[in-house]
């Protein structure tokens, strides 16, 4: 019976098992709050991916001028005249007027030469009547500035909206770049050159040859002889009634350029004083009175009469502006129509120091509206197109030396005015100090009085006129205490 109950018994465990292996599974339990601990995966060996670098976007520069609406209307004062110069401005002053995105309208003035202009200036400093944009040699804005009235470029030249880019920045020429710079000042830019100029020797190529001479003089003594040759021997195609070596204008620029020349200076920017008695300074114009007692040299008689004799034939040296050398030009292909050229002034230290000057365009302080304004023209005025049109009817040099290559077509042309470029290299400076205007009128007093008397002793002449320098520039600076 036992067997029999166990033998059934096992018959249903078994039955039992087979329908459990064929219903179907019952879904997983819902998972739980309880940890589960993961399975422990053997390591791989995998490549490992480098980390990339996200990027990082750079800080928006905010520009100080954010809130400032350029003025719609603005004036330039400045002191060009004649036909190609004139005609010129109007080309740039009526494509900036149309191009410009601001709408702003800007009008050019004459007004007047450049002391007219000084003496304009003087009488509305800090004024409203001032005009936006005006000429003016740097000791003539230094005069402005102690009166603390002209507006500061470094405020606006790297500013990120309207500032100037680095790249031209560096496209000027570094040293035209930098005289707008005023130490004095705590380095503020006081200015922007649009154009330079510089002193060069005009000289008679044609009568050089008469006179056995195969090109100009590279030194006084070489100067002298070829002046003094030439007073005695008339050039044969001269149309002029006499014959001279060199005329002397008297100038501060000429009196300059002769210490220079000699290897000296007019002024030393370390100890802020003049060394208008430096003896370079003498030496070069006791040079000058002999050449004068010897009758090689005489002083220009009327405005312009040096340019006017050397076009004739009459006269075979004389020193001015590279500026002048459209009207060099025109005066010997009217008169004698004779082979000519330029140089250096010739020198004692056998290394040209040839000099450089040209007046700049300032901004006098008046609202940040009519100064942002005016600013942005000045950008448009020294831009290398701008500065080409300007160059070439101007006969001025160009600031930016990317615009040598835009000029190459002209300066094939007019092989004086590349003769000229070439100097450059030895640039010099005139002092841009407060007072220098009435120092200059000082100089020119002395430097005609030490050529028309020779027994005049040029030191002693020079020492009196030092100290008047010196003192007139104490009296200027007294006024930033």
């Amino acid at each position: 019976m036992r067997r029999t109950l166990f033998g059934i018994f096992s018959l249903v465990m078994v039955f039992a098992l087979m329908l459990s292996a064929c219903a179907p599974k019952e879904e997983a339990p819902a998972p739980t709050d309880a940890p589960v601990e993961a399975p422990v995966e053997e390591p791989v060996d995998e490549p490992v991916e480098e980390p990339v670098d996200e990027p990082v976007e750079e800080p928006v520069a905010t520009s100080p001028w954010e809130g400032v609406t350029p003025a719609k209307e603005i004036v330039f004062w400045h002191q060009h005249s004649g036909e190609e110069r004139e005609a010129a401005m109007k080309i740039i002053v009526d494509g900036f007027n149309a191009t410009n995105e601001y709408g702003i309208t800007l009008t050019d003035e004459y007004a007047g030469g450049y002391g007219d202009i000084y003496t304009k200036m003087l009488a509305i400093l800090n004024t409203p009547d001032v005009p936006d944009i005006v000429v003016g040699y740097q000791n003539q804005i230094a005069t402005y500035q102690l009166a603390d009235s002209f507006f500061d470029m470094n405020t606006v030249i790297d500013d990120p909206v309207y500032g100037m880019p680095k790249e031209d920045q560096a496209d000027f020429f570094e040293g035209f770049f930098n005289q707008d710079v005023y130490p004095l000042y705590d380095n503020q830019r006081l200015g922007l050159a649009p154009n330079r100029s510089m002193e060069v020797l005009y000289y008679n190529l044609d009568w050089l040859k008469e006179l056995g001479f195969d090109g100009p003089p590279t030194t006084p003594e070489e100067f002298r002889e070829m002046a003094c040759a030439a007073s005695e021997n008339p050039f044969s195609g001269s149309k002029g009634e006499e014959s001279m070596g060199y005329q002397l204008s008297i100038d501060t620029s000429r009196f300059a350029s002769w210490t220079f020349a000699f290897g000296g200076d007019i002024y030393d920017g370390a100890t802020n004083q003049y060394t208008l008695n430096s003896p370079e300074a003498v030496a070069a114009f006791e040079f000058m009175q002999d050449l004068f007692a010897d009758g090689c040299a005489r002083l220009v008689s009327e405005n312009y009469g040096d340019q006017t004799d050397f076009g004739n034939g009459s006269l075979l040296f004389t020193v001015g502006s590279s500026s002048g050398l459209p009207y060099y030009g025109n005066a010997v292909n009217e008169g004698a129509g004779f082979e000519w050229s330029v140089a250096a002034l010739p020198t004692t230290t056998g290394t040209p120091k040839q000099n450089v000057y040209g007046a700049s365009v300032s901004i006098p302080k008046s609202t940040p509206e009519r100064e942002l304004a005016a600013w942005i023209f000045l950008k448009y005025y020294t831009s290398p197109e701008i500065q080409k049109i300007w160059a070439e009817a101007s006969g001025y040099f160009p600031v930016r030396k990317s615009v040598a290559d835009m000029m190459s077509d002209y300066m094939a042309a007019n092989p004086t005015y590349k003769a000229a470029w070439d100097l450059l290299d030895y640039g010099y400076f005139e002092p841009a100090v407060p007072g220098y205007d009435f120092v200059r009128d000082e100089i020119e007093v002395v430097m005609a009085a030490v050529v028309d008397n020779p027994d005049l002793d040029v030191q002693a002449e020079f020492d009196t006129l030092n100290q008047f320098g010196n003192d007139t520039l104490a009296e200027q600076l007294e006024q930033l205490n």
